[in-house]
């Protein structure tokens, strides 16, 4: 049925009563400093306290953006009773060892948010949520590009009945990222660091594919050795949905001399409308919403253009942790729970897969 307000789109995340659970995060970097912590302050989370490796940086940090405390150590900041929560924001390397020492430590917190990705294999990811679930600790996963606005509005839309059963999703990425140091010698760069936002969109937006088709080549620009730095993929679902990204991160010598078109579009075509997006990252660190268009049949095929104030860097940030702090109040299983993530990660194995051995993969639990 098609809603009688076009523009109640659903596109801001429900958000906890609750708000003063106390957070401790581990790690303070840039998505920490200028996205978490910005969208925390935002949506009234209480930040208890920080730790980094680089003590230093987390002073600097907790200065800059009003933090309490600043621990010396992990083991420091779960000794302190305020700390019901924890948001782990480490590279992938050595986010399981830290959610481990979490778990291990003789004061249970309530809940975790993990950084995507979980891990860098199914395995390792499975096992982390495996150890979750036994701890009794409740696991979210911060699969943020989730909370975009025009993602979670074209969501509405689709749930709605609006644009009709899926025929069709695209997304295509021209844009430029700033590989952390972190990602230089692991087993996969852009798959499980940029295309893994795309793959989980799909996820959420259409369920879960059976069968997966995709291509890569190595990023000219990116110097240390790798493999997955451009990727084309598209996924097949059982009810004859398809969808598709092109991953482009190189996007011509635009940091050579050659002008730059950098822009990350997303399309959704179904048997009653179709819906047009934009994503606003390429232009951070300026403030850039995502946006939205779209048409019915159900509307006589009018054009809906709504927009917004909010952009996914750095307010999508609020619904991630938001997700986990609800669960936490219900007692219901988040939003982006571990275990659902693992569809996410099972995604990107087979996009690998696919590639390397120029095959279909079909979707079944990787070893």
């Amino acid at each position: 049925m098609h809603p009688s307000d076009p523009w109640d789109l659903r596109f801001l995340p429900e958000r906890p009563a609750q708000r003063d659970l106390g957070i401790g995060i581990v790690g303070a970097g840039f998505i920490v400093c200028d996205c978490h912590l910005v969208a925390y302050g935002n949506a009234g989370f209480r930040v208890v306290g920080i730790t980094s490796r680089t003590h230093a940086v987390a002073r600097d940090v907790a200065a800059l953006r009003g933090v309490p405390n600043v621990y010396a150590s992990v083991d420091e900041m779960l000794a302190d009773p305020a700390v019901e929560v924890v948001d782990v924001a480490v590279p992938p390397s050595a986010q399981p060892e830290v959610i481990r020492q979490i778990l291990a430590h003789p004061r249970k917190v309530r809940g975790i948010l993990a950084q995507k990705p979980l891990a860098m294999s199914y395995g390792e990811a499975k096992a982390i949520v495996d150890d979750c679930e036994a701890a009794g600790v409740v696991l979210q996963v911060n699969q943020n590009m989730r909370y975009d606005h025009s993602v979670r509005a074209l969501k509405t839309l689709i749930d709605r009945g609006t644009l009709g059963d899926p025929v069709l999703a695209t997304i295509e990425m021209r844009a430029i990222p700033h590989w952390m140091s972190w990602a230089e010698g692991q087993r996969s760069l852009a798959t499980f660091v940029m295309s893994i936002h795309h793959l989980d969109t799909f996820r959420y937006w259409l369920g879960e594919p059976s069968r997966v088709l995709a291509s890569t080549r190595p990023d000219p620009r990116t110097q240390f050795p790798h493999e997955d730095g451009i990727n084309l993929y598209i996924l097949e679902y059982e009810n004859d949905a398809r969808a598709s990204a092109w991953d482009d991160v190189w996007n011509g010598p635009a940091r050579e001399g050659a002008a730059s078109d950098l822009v990350i579009r997303w399309r959704f075509e179904g048997t009653l409308g179709m819906a047009l997006g934009t994503i606003g990252w390429p232009a951070w660190p300026a403030r850039m919403p995502s946006t939205i268009d779209y048409t019915s049949t159900l509307d006589a095929g009018a054009w809906h253009r709504p927009r917004w104030s909010e952009a996914w860097f750095p307010d999508a940030f609020a619904g991630t942790m938001g997700g986990l702090l609800k669960a936490l109040e219900t007692g219901d299983e988040p939003d982006i729970s571990g275990r659902d993530n693992l569809g996410t990660i099972a995604l990107c194995e087979a996009v690998l897969t696919a590639a390397r051995e120029h095959r279909v993969v079909s979707l079944g639990q990787p070893s």
